[in-house]
């Protein structure tokens, strides 16, 4: 059976196969779990709870964070202690500005539902919809700040200990082109 990647244009495949690569589909595969986390809680908050805006998106963010802040240990392939100076305290500072956003944003859908006089589903999608964008946006940052600061490569050492690996072997159908060779051994002449 041929695998996933050898259907993908041979670009896109190779970026996959690379640690970034690998490393975001990981991130997203977090950013998924804790979206899902997220999203329920700003349900429960903004709906049952009747929070405000603001303190809705930040708690909702909160509870994201949390699933992401253990899931992202994963991705990242960290293992045992994490370093609170170098990982931890990055980590939640990282995750308040996020927060900031996604309570600015909540506040922004719950506005716009009560301008369009929106109630029950229409104004939770409207509200979730906004939240799932600034979710989106605070993904991509989230990610280049983790791939590229907080858990970049040090002394070309990964947290699991491995040396870096470059593309993954694998096999694959693309096509291979080799130079052809002279038969006759005779050079060529100019």
């Amino acid at each position: 059976m041929p695998k996933l990647t050898d259907r993908l244009p041979p670009a896109l495949a190779n970026l996959l196969r690379t640690r970034l690569g690998t490393q975001f589909v990981r991130f997203a595969l977090v950013a998924l779990v804790s979206l899902g986390a997220s999203e329920i809680a700003l349900f429960l908050f903004i709906g049952p709870l009747h929070l405000t805006g603001g303190v809705s998106g930040v708690s909702a963010g909160a509870i994201g964070a949390i699933v992401s802040y253990f899931l992202s240990r994963w991705a990242w392939e960290r293992k045992g202690r994490p370093n609170v100076l170098r990982e931890t305290i990055p980590f939640w500072l990282v995750s308040v500005g996020a927060w900031l956003v996604l309570g600015l944003a909540t506040k922004l859908g719950l506005h716009i539902a009560t301008a369009l006089d929106l109630h029950h589903l229409k104004r939770h999608l409207v509200v979730g919809g906004i939240y799932f964008l600034a979710n989106c946006v605070t993904f991509g940052v989230r990610f280049l700040i983790f791939h590229y600061i907080l858990f970049a490569d040090r002394n070309g050492k990964r947290g699991s200990g491995q040396p870096p690996t470059g593309l993954i072997e694998t096999e694959s159908l693309a096509p291979v082109t080799v130079p052809a060779s002279r038969e006759d051994g005779d050079t060529p002449r100019h």
